[in-house]
């Protein structure tokens, strides 16, 4: 068996990296949280690497909290950046491949057609700038690598769905922007994506990510509709939704939608549209 070494284990990707190859005779993951290994602690991360000797190593660890990361910014560059530089540097050593998932928040989101993987990067947020910041070690120090760049994520675990759907229980109506644009992503789906390449040598930057745009208030209606509430949703600017939240506010990309050009270049693989994918999710909630 191929052992792929999966860190973050228990977040949303890692859970549907493992439902992927969960009936696999090929593939056994080899599941690590914060709790198991700490990826920002190089000596830790080659032996734990050398005693297993993955076939692959898969990075869904990071920090995610996109206003946090403005307050905490030593840490969120120990775990987007170092934490990726030495995972790349023990696959190296291992001569294991690493598939790295990164994030929208890499681009500024001032563009009005969606980001290729040939644009370039203009972080605003903290959160973007050691993503990218990771993206940078790995192409530094990894062989064999694969960098995923993915967005608005939900799967199994704490997400935006879920948030919506539990305000719903006790809201009449919702305030959700409408000038943020997208492409709902399920992990599933970007699971199923990254299963595709990663037996593959077609290394290199990709995009993934559901096909089709939305922004988030009709987002939320639809989820809303798939679910039979009648909570209403009231649409505000992202100015507006600022003005009532207490705290540091991170700089939003108000286009983040990605093209997923190379895979289309160079693989027959497809996601889904965010509309079927969230009607998936949903009914199997």
């Amino acid at each position: 068996m191929k052992k792929l070494i999966v860190t973050g284990a228990n977040g949303q990707l890692g859970r549907a990296i493992n439902q992927v190859y969960n009936d696999s005779s090929e593939y056994e993951c080899v599941n690590t949280d914060v709790n198991d290994l700490d990826i920002t602690n190089i000596d830790a991360v080659l032996r734990f690497v050398e005693e297993i000797k993955p076939y692959a190593i898969i990075n869904c660890a990071a920090h995610t909290n996109v206003n946090g990361c403005e307050t905490d910014v030593d840490n969120a560059y120990r775990i987007n950046a170092i934490g990726p530089r030495n995972l790349s540097i023990a696959a190296t050593r291992a001569g294991a491949k690493l598939m790295h998932v990164s994030t929208d928040y890499v681009f500024d989101g001032h563009a009005t057609s969606p980001y290729t993987e040939f644009d370039l990067p203009n972080p605003e947020a903290v959160y973007g700038k050691t993503k990218l910041a990771g993206e940078q070690f790995v192409r530094d120090f990894a062989r064999d690598w694969f960098i995923v760049r993915t967005a608005w994520l939900y799967g199994d675990g704490k997400n935006f769905v879920k948030t919506m759907l539990g305000l719903s229980e006790t809201h009449d109506r919702v305030t959700v922007v409408g000038d943020q644009f997208g492409s709902p992503t399920s992990a599933n789906e970007l699971a199923k994506a990254i299963a595709v390449l990663l037996p593959t040598d077609n290394y290199g930057l990709f995009h993934g990510t559901c096909e089709g745009i939305t922004n988030w208030a009709d987002f939320t209606r639809e989820i809303y509709r798939l679910a039979g509430r009648t909570t209403q949703v009231v649409t505000v600017t992202s100015e507006e939704y600022e003005k009532n939240t207490t705290g540091v506010v991170a700089p939003r990309p108000s286009y983040s939608v990605l093209e997923n050009y190379m895979l289309k270049l160079t693989t027959n693989h497809m996601f889904a549209d965010w509309e079927k994918a969230i009607a998936e999710y949903v009914k199997n909630m």
